[in-house]
């Protein structure tokens, strides 16, 4: 293997198992058990503490410490991971901690973007493609799906669940779930429609839009209850599958969602 990327004040397991053109800074510390793909770039102080799965062409900010201990008291040392996807960044001074005997993993999809003081619980599991701005904070169990962005200092309660493609406003306290193709701010947190820029960005169709914003009044902006605004949906509403999703997502929340 090429590790002449290794700065020679960094230190670096002999259990380690390193890519090809890995570069590692000074100082930085690669633990027990980690794993790190091709092409993956570790900054300066950076710690990757033991048992942490890079893809390829990762990147890890400077100081952040990836693969800490779960904080939960019920945590009794088993082993766990942390899994970090193809071409995601982590900027500055992040933490990501492994998993517990829940799913013995917290996982990060690829190419996500965790800005600086991201913190991330754990059992977090973030899909592709998701944004986490400066000071997002996520406590334990939280589920993230593909390409949902949220803005800085938010903060997400555990077990919540954040649907596809939605948008949370800047320093949003989140404390039950958040529909997918939605965007939300506040606190308390509110939902304020569809998250038609990041849509129309990601190229949904005009007529599916239509009948998102359709869905969303049923659910969210009328007087009906689930079980009556699944029986307007059905009959006034065409299926496409993201409003099947949407409406999915609404049946089997477990925390409830977010109005």
């Amino acid at each position: 293997m090429k590790r002449s990327g290794i700065h020679p004040s960094a230190i670096v397991s002999a259990q380690a198992r390193l890519g090809e053109r890995v570069e590692i800074g000074p100082f930085a510390i690669v633990g027990d058990g980690c794993e790190i793909g091709d092409d993956c770039e570790i900054a300066a102080r950076a710690t990757l503490e033991r048992d942490v799965k890079l893809g390829t062409a990762v990147k890890v900010g400077i100081g952040t410490v990836l693969g800490g201990a779960p904080q939960d008291l019920k945590y009794a040392g088993e082993h766990t991971t942390v899994e970090i996807g193809d071409g995601t960044v982590i900027r500055e001074y992040s933490t990501v901690n492994r998993g517990t005997a829940q799913s013995f993993k917290t996982t990060v999809g690829s190419d996500c973007l965790l800005m600086s003081y991201v913190h991330l619980a754990h059992d977090c599991h973030i899909g592709n493609g998701v944004i986490l701005a400066n000071g997002v904070q996520l406590a334990g169990h939280v589920v993230i799906e593909d390409k949902a962005t949220l803005s800085g200092l938010s903060a997400v309660h555990q077990f919540a669940r954040i649907g596809r493609y939605s948008f949370i406003g800047g320093m949003s306290r989140v404390s039950k779930d958040i529909p997918p193709f939605l965007k939300a701010v506040g606190n308390p947190l509110k939902l304020y429609g569809l998250n038609s820029i990041g849509l129309q960005r990601n190229g949904f169709a005009d007529d599916v839009l239509r009948e998102l914003k359709r869905a969303y009044r049923l659910f969210f902006r009328s007087d009906l209850n689930v079980s009556q605004a699944m029986q307007r949906a059905e009959s006034e509403l065409e299926m496409f599958p993201e409003v099947r999703e949407l409406i999915s997502f609404v049946e089997a929340s477990g925390r409830g969602v977010v109005i």
